[in-house]
């Protein structure tokens, strides 16, 4: 049984210009060339993907438990800051737009692209909007920015040009770029659980707390750890769902006794939720921020060119950003080509730019692709029926804000840790013996958790890669295209200094 998609990775529905690519490698019991069982199974593809209804479901759970931390954290983020005249967003109305919005995007994310990938509100973008931006602008000014960054997504993505530039990446950049997600959400998890610490001077990090393992939250991250790997190395069905659990269980067991606190109070506390068995279990969301944006106040504020580069930066975070994960969980999922496309390709661009379109316009900052999907990918998820149920679970979650505050962010960040041992594997795809190959793979690799942006390691891994072949005699291997984002990822590097002179 073959796979039948179009050049761009479509499926048959989407272009009538077909190629035959083999069928997807899948690593499960079940065959390529099993029957679908009913109407949901085809649609799915379930079957085919050698999944199962009840992997796709723990599967989904898992992501959601991974991800629950943005409906806190995203809050915390936007929540306080004030404008440039002085108005702030209220926490309790950004926490109900953020599980609105990533509810309703990785549902139709789910059902039109059919991955198992989940979005919700970018980390990188949201922190740029409070950071750098409403300094500028108002909180509405500066959605209305993230709309306009979003419908240039959608146009990007609607006409190929996307696409063509996902095309045009060297296979072991692609490579690199799964590789450096791997090790990207790796040190997410590290920091989150307190394992790896800023020093106050020397190091620009440190093992715990000088060098040790002082806190008992950071041990719960260890107990987790080893019990997730010790269930995925002997293939124990749902064994990151289970590690999650029981580690969550001991995390409420040890607060019950210990009384810990948050560890911006206490250096041993917990680093975000504190897992103690709620006294209430529903909330009333409030959608007071639906709707908020202003498109075009930004341009009349700070002028045309100064809210254009606030767009521009936006743009090149959310869009390279979303496309390296993508590219890092397709493959992390057995779902990419040899080309490095993957099954509705053009859909999952489309729909990853309306949710920051939606993300605007509920003032919950954009929504993009999770890295933190990989979670339940490597339980087992293949399809999009777990991005479903993922949505499912984020659309409850604001009523049950409560019930997520339970699972500690130490216990989701050993998740994190396992599943980049698990994408550390596509390293075997580059070939070490060319210098020309190794150097930007190696900088794609590495940029990405040293900076803390998937971005900035696809950009640095582009521009080596253009310059070292160009500047190698080989410039025949450097695709038209790369030369033009490189040329803007250069501009992307040094837009501080460009956006000074603007201002001045």
């Amino acid at each position: 049984m073959t796979s039948t998609t179009s050049v761009r990775g479509e499926s048959e529905d989407e272009s009538t210009q077909t190629v035959v690519h083999p069928p997807l490698p899948t690593g499960a019991t079940t065959t390529v060339d099993a029957e679908p069982k009913n109407a949901l199974d085809r649609f799915f593809e379930i079957t085919r993907r050698g999944s199962t209804f009840g992997r796709e479901i723990r599967g989904g759970i898992v992501t959601f438990v991974t991800m629950a931390y943005i409906v806190i954290l995203n809050p915390l983020i936007l929540g306080g800051t004030e404008d440039v005249a002085g108005n702030a967003l209220q926490a309790a109305q950004i926490g109900a737009a953020t599980g609105l919005t990533a509810g309703v995007m990785t549902i139709l994310f789910g059902v039109v692209a059919r991955l198992p990938f989940a979005l919700a509100a970018g980390l990188g973008i949201n922190s740029f909007l409070a950071v750098a931006v409403v300094g500028q602008v108002t909180w509405p000014e500066a959605m209305g920015l993230v709309v306009i960054n979003g419908l240039l997504i959608v146009l990007f993505g609607a006409t190929g040009i996307r696409t063509a530039i996902f095309n045009a990446v060297p296979a072991p950049l692609k490579a690199a770029i799964t590789v450096g997600i791997g090790l990207f959400i790796a040190f997410i998890g590290f920091v989150d659980a307190g394992f790896v610490t800023r020093t106050p001077g020397g190091p620009p990090v440190q093992l715990g707390d000088s060098g040790s393992i002082t806190s008992v939250p950071t041990l719960i991250f260890l107990f987790a750890l080893v019990i997730i790997a010790v269930l995925v190395a002997r293939k124990v069905p749902g064994g990151i769902l289970i590690g999650i659990v029981v580690a969550t269980i001991a995390a409420i067991i040890s607060q019950a006794f210990l009384k810990l606190g948050p560890s911006v109070e206490d250096p041993g506390g917990w680093h975000m939720t504190i897992p103690e068995l709620p006294s209430a279990l529903v909330t009333i969301p409030d959608f007071g921020l639906v709707g908020q944006f202003d498109l075009i106040g930004s341009f009349g504020r700070i002028g045309a060119l100064a809210a254009t580069m606030l767009v521009f930066t936006l743009l090149f975070t959310n869009f390279f950003d979303a496309m390296g994960t993508m590219t890092g969980l397709a493959k992390n999922a057995g779902l990419a080509y040899k080309d490095g496309t993957f099954p509705r390709l053009r859909s999952a661009f489309v729909v990853e730019g309306l949710g920051a379109v939606a993300g605007g316009a509920t003032s919950s900052s954009s929504n993009t692709v999770f890295v933190d999907s990989a979670s339940g990918i490597g339980e087992g998820a293949r399809t999009g029926l777990a991005s479903v149920v993922v949505g499912v679970l984020f659309l409850l979650s604001m009523f049950f804000t409560p019930l997520t505050l339970t699972v500690p962010i130490e216990v989701g960040s050993a998740a994190l840790v396992v599943v980049g041992a698990m994408m550390m594997a596509q390293i075997k795809e580059i070939k070490f013996n060319n210098f020309a190959v190794v150097l930007p793979a190696f900088l794609t690799i590495v940029t990405m958790p040293l900076t803390y942006s998937i971005a900035n390691g696809i950009g640095v891994g582009f521009i080596a890669w253009t310059l070292i072949n160009a500047l190698s005699r080989r410039a025949r291997k450097v695709h038209w295209l790369m030369w033009i984002v490189s040329v803007g990822f250069m501009l992307y590097f040094v837009r501080g200094p460009i956006e000074q002179l603007l201002a001045g």
